[in-house]
């Protein structure tokens, strides 16, 4: 009976050590993988390449908390040259690349993309992209301070937006809020 007892507790283990590396975006089957290789199965060549060039769980962890860190720290230092509308768009668009590339070191980059081309966020998706284009553009050629202003106001709109996708029930919610605030009939 103890060791039955002691076997359940290493399956448990085991699925909640499986868990925590699908949250934090390891493949799950990569010991599967491993297994088969130790059995002599062979895998193409792209297998065997993916399987050798992934990171491990802290590395991921510090490639994640340096993005991000920095995308911040580039955020909020885009306040201090708020006034000058091209350095603000650059450095705040940066800023914002940096911290979206974080999540990518989490998840992986092809399940980044994969997320982002979701139906319930490709929308989002393609207006926060274009509209950080159009904000470098406007401050890198066209070097108009509205124009950028403008491109930067839409990308912390998209920004929000595209956020919001993740956390469920989040953007049906907002849309009743900003539609109870801005109904003019009485």
């Amino acid at each position: 009976m103890e060791k039955m007892n002691q076997a359940f507790e290493k399956i448990r283990a085991n699925q909640a050590f499986e868990r925590v590396k699908m949250l934090v975006g390891m493949d799950v089957e990569d010991e599967q993988q491993q297994a088969a290789l130790e059995d002599g199965n062979s895998f193409s060549f792209m297998d065997d390449f993916n399987r050798r060039c992934t990171l491990t769980t802290k590395q991921r962890l510090y490639g994640f908390a340096i993005c991000l860190v920095s995308g911040v720290t580039f955020t909020l230092l885009s306040v201090l040259v708020f006034f000058n509308p091209i350095k603000f768009g650059i450095t705040f668009t940066f800023g914002n690349l940096l911290s979206l590339g974080s999540t990518a070191f989490l998840i992986g980059p092809k399940r980044q993309f994969t997320m982002m081309l979701d139906p319930v966020r490709i929308y989002a998706t393609a207006i926060y992209i274009a509209s950080m284009i159009i904000a470098l553009f406007c401050a890198f050629y066209v070097h108009n301070k509205l124009l950028t202003l403008l491109a930067i106001i839409l990308e912390f709109g998209a920004l929000i937006w595209y956020s919001l996708s993740y956390i469920p029930f989040a953007r049906s919610l907002v849309s009743k809020i900003m539609s109870a605030c801005f109904d003019t009939e009485f």
